[in-house]
């Protein structure tokens, strides 16, 4: 009798799932450190834009996602919008000490709209179609739409010595619930709210610090960011 108890505890253990994976602390804070850059070839209506994201579920050291990412942009010479076609890869991690990371590559097409309201208020909508590939899923399309609002405190442009509040919300959809081998999304993906104080050093080139708060069906976490935006 014992032996079959044994057998049978031991034939559960391979056959269930492995519930032994670390549940995400909410309540500890994450650390993204971004470098954007952009530039516009010279005489011509092309250019490139990119980034590079470092991202951890603590301040430093757990990998959440290591995102390379770049594209082609081009601005038409009658209208305040700026389209991007990119590729953009993601390296992504585990929380806790796992070592376990997967992989996902994305196309996506982005439409920038910029205005300014008033002297020192600057808006910027940006529009977003991302075809994804991520790695023991199905393919997937997200929809994503950001309302960027820079507001210059001790001057009325962002120029050299600017030193401006940064603020944005940025809504995730995704484009379909069934994502293979039998598991599904909600079609809300998640929403970032980011709140921060940056510094223009120079008129190409602007640091921000903040805190962005992410949102999903799953979890609601915080995230300290350190970056960097650069025209080349």
């Amino acid at each position: 009798m014992k032996k079959i108890v044994f057998c049978l505890i031991l034939t559960a253990y391979f056959l269930l799932p492995n519930t032994t994976s670390a549940q995400i602390n909410e309540n500890q804070t994450g650390a993204w450190y971004m470098y954007f850059w952009n530039t516009t070839l010279k005489e011509s209506r092309f250019g490139f834009q990119g980034d590079i994201q470092y991202r951890n579920w603590d301040i430093m050291g757990d990998l959440e996602q290591l995102l390379l990412r770049g594209g082609i942009t081009y601005k038409p010479e009658k209208a305040n919008i700026k389209f991007t076609l990119g590729y953009g890869y993601v390296l992504s991690g585990e929380f806790g000490d796992s070592n376990d990371t997967s992989d996902e590559s994305r196309i996506y097409q982005e439409a920038l709209l910029p205005h300014k309201l008033a002297d020192r208020f600057y808006l910027t909508h940006r529009f977003r179609f991302e075809q994804r590939w991520v790695e023991n899923q199905d393919f997937r399309t997200r929809f994503r739409y950001n309302l960027f609002l820079n507001i210059p405190v001790n001057q009325v442009t962002l120029n050299k010595g600017a030193i401006y509040l940064a603020l944005y919300n940025e809504l995730f959809i995704n484009g379909q619930k069934d994502i293979g081998n039998g598991d599904t999304v909600e079609i809300f993906d998640r929403n970032r709210l980011y709140t921060a104080v940056g510094y223009s050093i120079t008129d190409n080139l602007k640091v921000q610090a903040g805190y962005m708060r992410q949102s999903t069906n799953a979890i609601d976490k915080g995230q300290l960011q350190l970056s960097l935006h650069h025209t080349l």
